[in-house]
């Protein structure tokens, strides 16, 4: 632990509160550079951001937090920012993520909240703000699975497999591309939600990678979550429940049946991302965390691309040259059906 930079976090947080009588507990780590600590002065309790500019730039974090606030998104409010030394003082969300209170009694309820959250930040104009998903973009991170999960399982693509793949990538960015175009958070799920207090939203972290994208995006990230699968039968249902709930210009020569299609190939070319990102945590940077949680992002991949053809290719491919090692490597995941 830095003592030095644990002096400048003292020093900096008795100016903005002006007092020395306040705890500091630094709570555990997330897969990046940033720290938290709670600070507790005086019955108040604030979130500390340490983001040490060297390693991590705090600045998008900050702009998109102020537009959100600004704009009716329930974020935490900025009290107090040092960005050249990469401090932020922010309002505390407390401890209570909505991974912890979701379960088949509860998740409807939550997840309808969520859905309302979501159209109303959806319906926020910010193309100005926000960089685009763009094709180049969707297409490097679906480059991580072959980068990362192919080197990991010892499968080597053959000249033809590779245009396969690049064909398979090709349609998947073009897929996300036609949708509608609005504010994507990009890792909207169970754990970056938060019950506040006494409110009714849902407190909305780590969205400080947000971008214009798919409207189907968000939904899948939350419905078809890395880390918590639900019976294929009640994800459609919140499909048709969000769907609902979107704006006639997103429902336009788009019937339901389209728009499932649309989430689909989002949640494919997710999927794909997040195998290569949670081998590469583990690969690169030596966290293993992530790896159990490979499994079922596996059989999500599997599962969602089968009814599509122009992916049965690429899904050929990973049935035969991947899922023998992969098995062997990482385990299999057992679905919930009902």
């Amino acid at each position: 632990m830095n003592t030095q930079r644990e002096q400048l976090i003292q020093q900096w947080v008795s100016t903005v509160l002006k007092t020395e009588q306040f705890d500091i507990q630094f709570l555990a780590g997330d897969a990046s550079f940033r720290r938290y600590a709670r600070i507790k002065s005086n019955d108040k309790a604030f979130m500390l951001m340490d983001a040490p500019p060297e390693k991590e730039d705090c600045l998008p974090f900050v702009n998109i937090d102020e537009f959100f606030d600004k704009n009716g998104v329930r974020v935490p409010h900025i009290y107090a920012k040092d960005l050249q030394q990469g401090f932020l003082l922010l309002e505390d969300f407390g401890d209570v993520l909505l991974s912890t209170l979701i379960n088949h009694n509860t998740v409807d309820a939550y997840y309808h909240q969520c859905f309302k959250q979501l159209v109303q930040l959806q319906s926020i104009a910010a193309q100005e703000i926000l960089p685009a998903y763009s094709y180049e973009k969707l297409i490097s991170e679906m480059q991580l699975l072959v980068d990362w999960m192919l080197p990991a399982l010892a499968v080597e693509p053959s000249v033809a497999e590779m245009e396969m793949i690049e064909k398979s990538f090709d349609f998947l960015a073009k897929a996300a591309l036609a949708q509608p175009q609005v504010i994507v958070h990009r890792d909207f799920h169970s754990r970056n939600l938060m019950k506040v207090a006494d409110d009714v939203e849902l407190g909305v972290i780590d969205f400080q990678d947000a971008v214009i994208g798919a409207d189907t995006y968000d939904l899948i990230s939350l419905t078809r979550d890395a880390y918590v699968q639900w019976p294929v039968q009640r994800v459609h249902v919140w499909f048709q429940a969000f769907y609902d709930l979107l704006p006639e210009t997103s429902k336009q020569q788009r019937s339901f049946a389209q728009f499932k299609r649309d989430a689909d190939l989002m949640a494919i070319q997710r999927h794909i991302k997040i195998l290569g990102i949670f081998v590469r945590l583990f690969e690169r940077d030596g966290k293993s965390g992530y790896l159990n949680d490979l499994p079922r992002v596996m059989w999500y991949l599997r599962t969602e691309a089968q009814p599509y053809a122009e992916l049965q290719e690429f899904l050929n491919f990973v049935e035969q040259r991947l899922m023998p090692a992969f098995t062997e490597k990482y385990g299999q995941f057992e679905a919930i059906t009902a």
